[in-house]
């Protein structure tokens, strides 16, 4: 089921109408479903597609690297996935993008199996009471073995089945405890929430995230990349750059729109009921209305 309808007051954007649950499983833009989908990236490198955000799976003779693991009601059809490739005694990392349950409550599941991996500002959201306002949701914090326990602050490089897998932190884009995660030798990259494809962005102002500064990592992320690499991004369906160049010029003109209308001392409410232009209907496909996405771009000016 998608999100229907949302609503902004002054500068929190919250929602109106959609159950809690619905509301927090939801937040991956995907209808419910028991398992999982499964596109083959490279030849060690797996996409898997359930409720919540994209998950990339790294297999080979040295075991298995996991980057996200969705929602705890997930679990149990990701435990069946990893047991196609030789089980959870083969699982090693878990790797965390941001702390958002739809891509770590996974981790409640996985944590005792193996290692959790992270930006430092992962652990320290998930060890303590966290609020996601546009959602309506409270997250409690996890148990010691569900949070990350090797951490990192700029960068992280893991070694294995003959790839490099590299940690960048990518700060204030969606929350403050970013990683994108480069798989070298595949070109082959996970965004995490950075990049939503297709489709207007959750930004979590309240974490630390801003879409001006979502912008400028994007930017800074496509110098990075060439035309062959193979984007897996938060949410949305597999990737190549000019999708992810036409996902930069929609946060840069949307931004651009609103503060435009800003200066001329329109307020939220005012901007809202104008609307953007006509250009990024497409953007509004059911996750995000224009109206919400325009709250958060007003909230990050």
């Amino acid at each position: 089921m998608y999100l229907k309808k949302l609503c902004v007051s002054a500068l929190t954007v919250m929602i109106c109408s959609v159950p809690l649950v619905a509301q927090a499983e939801n937040h991956g833009h995907k209808a419910e479903t028991p398992s999982f989908r499964t596109t083959q990236v490279s030849d060690q490198i797996l996409l898997l597609q359930g409720k919540g955000g994209n998950i990339a799976l790294l297999k080979g003779e040295q075991g298995m690297l996991m980057v996200d693991d969705d929602y705890k009601s997930l679990s149990p059809a990701l435990t069946r996935e990893v047991a196609k490739h030789g089980g959870l005694e083969k699982l090693t990392y878990v790797v965390n993008t941001h702390w958002h349950g739809d891509h770590t409550q996974g981790n409640l599941a996985l944590g005792e199996h193996a290692q959790i991996v992270a930006h430092d500002n992962v652990r320290v959201r998930l060890l303590t009471k966290q609020e996601i306002r546009l959602f309506n949701m409270v997250s409690e914090p996890y148990p010691e073995a569900a949070v990350p326990s090797l951490t990192y602050d700029s960068t992280l490089t893991l070694h294995m089945n003959g790839e490099t897998v590299k940690l960048v932190h990518y700060a204030g884009g969606h929350t403050d405890g970013d990683s994108v995660v480069f798989f070298t030798n595949a070109n082959v990259v996970h965004t995490g929430d950075h990049f939503f494809n297709g489709f207007f962005p959750f930004v979590d102002v309240d974490s630390g995230g801003n879409v001006l500064k979502m912008a400028q990592n994007i930017e800074a992320l496509l110098a990075e990349l060439d035309d062959e690499t193979k984007i897996i991004p938060g949410h949305g369906p597999l990737a190549t750059k000019a999708d992810m160049k036409a996902f930069h010029a929609m946060l840069v003109g949307t931004a651009a729109e609103v503060q435009a209308m800003k200066d001329q001392g329109m307020n939220l409410g005012q901007i809202q009921l104008k609307g953007l232009s006509d250009r990024w209907d497409e953007w509004a496909d059911g996750f995000l209305s224009s109206r919400v996405w325009i709250g958060i771009v007003y909230a990050s000016l």
